[in-house]
């Protein structure tokens, strides 16, 4: 397993993050098989585990702090707020209302007294930077986080929530987690850059596109991965992007053939490969999936492999920039853009 510095925080974290999200009901995975995960990743050299109040209604934090039990103090702990955790308007967003409630619910599910990376999972349009900021950093400051980041904000938030540190003398943004891989790549545009401008550490979520680049999608084959009956959407091939992905993931089978690699390996080793990402997230459901991803730990991927895949999929480009969530909320509301 390799390291990397987390922005400029001075912390060590494996180039591989074990990712949380299908513990519990969202991936069916159970208490024993998720505490077997987590000791196998931990085994293998992992040690930043992310997960989110909102992922199976705070199950998987509970399952989370189950498995590290005896040992958090070897690991980064990373959580995210802001998904609804009820019917009540007021338990969503990133107020500091909610905020100080919903790190107390976190710290408790986990059974910590603090997590070292505390992120607002997506940019509320609703709540100033300066009142988000002000919350996180009194809560930094009462031992409660370590740090705290952003998850899938549009490079011009990221922009302005630095600004707004700056201009009110509060502790700052320190990473960002954008949903990045060969087949959504829009980031390279925009987010990357200004990541690298101001020092952020990037967590890379859905690096193998919600298992497109698994290697079990593949042309005249079933789809049967376990996102397909959570979001059939991604997957219909009547859809014009979907169809574009499975042309893609075809050309980029051939290329990992003839590097002698897995699928799973070209498409970590490609996220990896940029220099301003932190660590690819990885989401495994069951132990196989976990040893597949594993073997990626160590991929480099050499410059001809990197230009094939920039052939396929051109840098700086989304095969389906909708699946993102990064959207600026005017371009999905047409009342936003018109008087």
């Amino acid at each position: 397993m390799q390291y990397r510095t987390l922005g400029r925080t001075g912390v060590q974290v494996s180039t591989l993050a074990l990712g949380a999200m299908n513990f519990g009901r969202i991936g069916s995975t159970g208490q024993d098989e998720a505490t077997a995960i987590v000791d196998a990743a931990i085994e293998a050299g992992i040690n930043l585990i992310d997960t989110a109040d909102a992922y199976s209604d705070g199950r998987s934090e509970e399952m989370v702090g189950r498995a590290i039990a005896g040992r958090r103090d070897d690991l980064v702990i990373a959580t995210k707020a802001y998904l609804p955790m009820g019917e009540d308007p007021n338990r969503r967003g990133s107020s500091r209302r909610w905020l100080v409630t919903a790190l107390e619910d976190s710290l408790r599910r986990l059974d910590v007294d603090h997590v070292d990376l505390y992120q607002i999972h997506r940019w509320d349009p609703n709540t100033s930077d300066e009142e988000t900021l002000s919350a996180l950093t009194d809560l930094q400051r009462a031992g409660k986080i370590r740090y705290f980041g952003s998850s899938t904000f549009p490079a011009y938030r990221i922009v302005q929530a630095q600004w707004s540190a700056r201009e009110h003398h509060l502790s700052r943004y320190v990473t960002e987690q954008p949903c990045y891989s060969i087949l959504q790549r829009g980031i390279e545009s925009h987010v990357l850059p200004v990541t690298e401008e101001y020092g952020l550490g990037v967590l890379a979520w859905s690096p193998l596109a919600s298992g497109w680049l698994s290697g079990a999608i593949r042309a005249g084959r079933e789809i049967t991965t376990s996102r397909s009956g959570f979001m059939p959407h991604r997957f219909d091939l009547d859809v014009p992007a979907n169809r574009a992905k499975l042309e893609a993931v075809e050309r980029l089978a051939k290329v990992a053939d003839q590097a002698g690699l897995t699928m799973i390996q070209l498409a970590l080793g490609f996220v990896t490969a940029h220099r301003a990402v932190t660590s690819a997230i990885i989401g495994p459901r069951t132990m196989a999936h976990l040893h597949s991803q594993l073997a990626a730990a160590d991929t480099v991927l050499t410059a001809e492999v990197l230009d094939e895949i920039d052939e396929i999929v051109s840098p700086g480009v989304d095969l389906a920039a909708e699946e993102k969530y990064d959207t600026p909320p005017s371009i999905l509301d047409a009342t936003l853009r018109r008087r």
